[in-house]
């Protein structure tokens, strides 16, 4: 009787979806082993053993999505089905649909360390305009070789202990039809129970933030989640729900983005304004941030940089909204965090949008963006006019000046190398009438993290990290540009910003937790020391502040619409951050990080006394109930006005 069953259609499908756990549960070791500092120094046996729970659950959820329709095949109540060329093809169903989702988790063990999340269908959204993926796909197979082989191995074990009824234990009467039926009906609710993620009655089916009830930090859901369900479970997802935490009326009294008077005492208009948006520069990378790291030894890489600082304001506690290069611009332009996915991947980037640019240009202003990739490129150029920049400079117009290399100043996969793109954006801001707003979003220091040949020898790998000579290869760059900028006649009337888009690959542990990994400068420079040099350490910054401060700077009195504050005039206990990941909000204010999931606070930190993030004072403060009613109040702000259409003031 059990060698029947085991042979039989039920039995050999339970058995592969056995081998199918396994695999998935083999692809996940090989996600943590990949990003093993991420996650091993804060593991625990009672983490290890809720992790494996969850993991459980999101695997017979996925697995179930994907291999539905091999498991209605394989118990459809048709005796014409028990033929081996069809138990042939639903073997190679099996292998394919499986092999498929393996492929998906391995690479994300990758990409993972990019994003700090399992990716979501936005991904494709992402990369649709980018002509180079099959390029950064091949050369990661070469850098992850390990990887490849692992995938190898898994897809080996999927076909290799494949099972296959025997269709001699089948007698094909009335019994046949009455077995084969009643499989498929038992089978078609528990498959909605796994799939749900619940037995219980009245529940929601469980979707991505449900992974956090498993871990301790928000980045650990990635470990318990699998990219197919979270692939899966994105797809037609709003990206904007409107919650109903309280009443409008509530709402706007504890938070208003809208800056009805914007303060003006002490701006001085008509300057010009030049913001450099850094790919990849962490704070990390800047030893005057961290002269206690490595017993005070710590030196940085970035040491132009770190003159910089010294004759710039700058900030303790400042935070990118993002982890991605498409989540800097509309945080930074138009101070508007990321929250849920990046706003140029959702219908609301179709709302009417206002930005530095746009406003400035009612002043007078001239305005350009400069990018050193295809023009094309990551919607930048589209987001660019939107908010009003009248010109937008990239790889097309660098290739048109015969003072360049051309395409031989490619990196070969993104961009035009920092230093020569940062020399032909000189070119274009000379020849802006002033006052004027120029940008630029340099490219360099990325993966694959290669230097132009001239520098391969000078500059070498350091720290372990192979991002480190990208970023003295940028820092170089930077110090080429401000010298000839400093010749420039504009050069003295003019603000400069720097700020990272988001932080990259890290080494210390401060900078690897769920507020370090959004940790970067943010730095405003005046070469005629109209800004005061500091570094403060009273107030919480986010990209989202610096429109809302250069407009102060600037003497611009106008209402507008900012999910940030003015930095020269925000009571310092009032300056917040905020950012998103994987089902988390997190709100920083005062000495308190505070994590949302939408419906309860699941942690509350210290982070300054502890900045390992290692003592949760959930429940335990009473610091935390009017904070939790701001980040909702702030919540339902964004949420509303972007469903709404109401990002302009009225």
């Amino acid at each position: 009787m059990w060698k029947k069953l085991i042979h039989s259609n039920v039995g050999a499908a339970l058995l592969n979806m056995l081998v199918a756990y396994l695999v998935w549960m083999l692809s996940r070791v090989a996600f943590f082993a990949e990003n093993w500092s991420t996650f091993a120094p804060y593991m625990s046996w009672s983490l290890f053993k809720s992790m494996l729970h969850g993991a459980l659950v999101f695997d017979t959820s996925a697995l179930l999505y994907v291999n539905s329709l091999y498991l209605v095949l394989m118990l459809l109540p048709l005796h014409l089905k028990e033929r081996p060329g069809f138990h042939k093809g639903l073997k190679w169903l099996f292998v394919v649909t499986n092999a498929i989702a393996l492929a998906m988790n391995l690479m994300d063990a990758v990409y993972f360390q990019y994003t700090g999340r399992r990716s979501t269908v936005s991904v494709f959204t992402e990369f649709a305009n980018e002509g180079n993926i099959a390029s950064i796909i091949l050369t990661e197979f070469a850098r992850h070789w390990y990887l490849v082989l692992a995938f190898i191995a898994l897809v080996f074990i999927l076909w290799r202990c494949y099972t296959k009824p025997r269709l001699e234990v089948y007698r094909f009467g009335h019994h046949y039809y009455i077995s084969q039926l009643v499989a498929l009906l038992v089978m078609i609710p528990l498959a909605i129970v796994g799939i749900r993620g619940s037995v219980t009655a009245g529940t929601r089916p469980i979707t991505i933030s449900n992974a956090n009830q498993f871990v301790n930090r928000p980045v650990e859901s990635s470990v318990v989640l699998n990219t197919p369900f979270s692939m899966i479970r994105s797809i037609g997802k709003k990206a904007f729900v409107t919650p109903d935490y309280m009443t409008p009326q509530e709402m706007e009294a504890i938070y208003s983005p809208v800056h009805e008077h914007p303060a003006m005492d002490g701006g001085i208009p008509g300057k010009n304004v030049v913001i450099l948006i850094v790919e990849s520069m962490g704070k990390e990378y800047i030893g005057s941030f961290n002269r206690d790291l490595d017993g005070g030894t710590y030196q940085g890489y970035m040491p132009f940089i770190d003159s910089l600082v010294s004759q710039s304001l700058t900030f303790k506690y400042s935070y990118a909204n993002g982890r991605i290069s498409m989540d800097a611009m509309p945080s930074i332009l138009s101070g508007l965090p990321m929250m849920v996915e990046p706003f140029f991947l959702t219908p609301a980037s179709l709302n009417d949008v206002e930005g530095l640019p746009m406003m400035l240009g009612r002043e007078g202003y001239s305005s350009a963006f400069f990018h050193g990739a295809h023009n094309i490129s990551m919607g930048f150029s589209a987001y660019a006019h939107s908010i009003g920049y009248k010109h937008y400079y990239g790889l097309d117009e660098y290739c048109q000046s015969p003072k360049y290399g051309g395409m031989d100043d490619f990196d070969g996969k993104w961009a035009i190398w920092d230093e020569p793109f940062l020399q032909f954006t000189l070119d274009g801001i000379g020849g802006m009438k002033q006052p004027f707003l120029a940008t630029v979003f340099t490219a360099s220091s990325h993966h694959p993290y290669k230097l132009p040949e001239q520098y391969r020898d000078s500059l070498k790998d350091e720290g372990g990290q192979p991002i480190h000579k990208c970023v003295r290869y940028t820092d170089l760059a930077l110090r080429h540009f401000f010298e000839r900028a400093s010749r420039e006649p504009w050069y003295h009337n003019t603000i400069f910003v720097l700020v990272a888009d988001h932080t990259n690959q890290t080494s210390h542990d401060v900078y690897k937790t769920d507020l370090g990994l959004y940790s970067i400068p943010i730095i405003f420079f005046a070469p005629d020391g109209s800004i005061q040099p500091a570094v403060r350490e009273d107030v919480i910054v986010q990209q989202t502040d610096i429109t809302p401060t250069l407009l102060h700077l600037l003497g611009y009195g106008k209402p507008y619409v900012a999910f940030g504050d003015d930095l020269l005039s925000v009571p310092p206990d009032q300056s917040w951050a905020f950012s998103y990941n994987a089902g988390i909000y997190q709100l920083v204010q005062g000495d308190l990080l505070l994590q949302f999931d939408g419906n309860r606070t699941t942690a509350v930190y210290r982070f300054k006394a502890d900045p390992l993030l290692r003592e949760n004072l959930v429940d335990r403060l009473p610091e935390q109930q009017p904070l939790e009613q701001r980040l909702k109040a702030i919540i339902q702000q964004y949420m509303s006005r972007m469903n709404e259409n109401r990002l302009m003031p009225k």
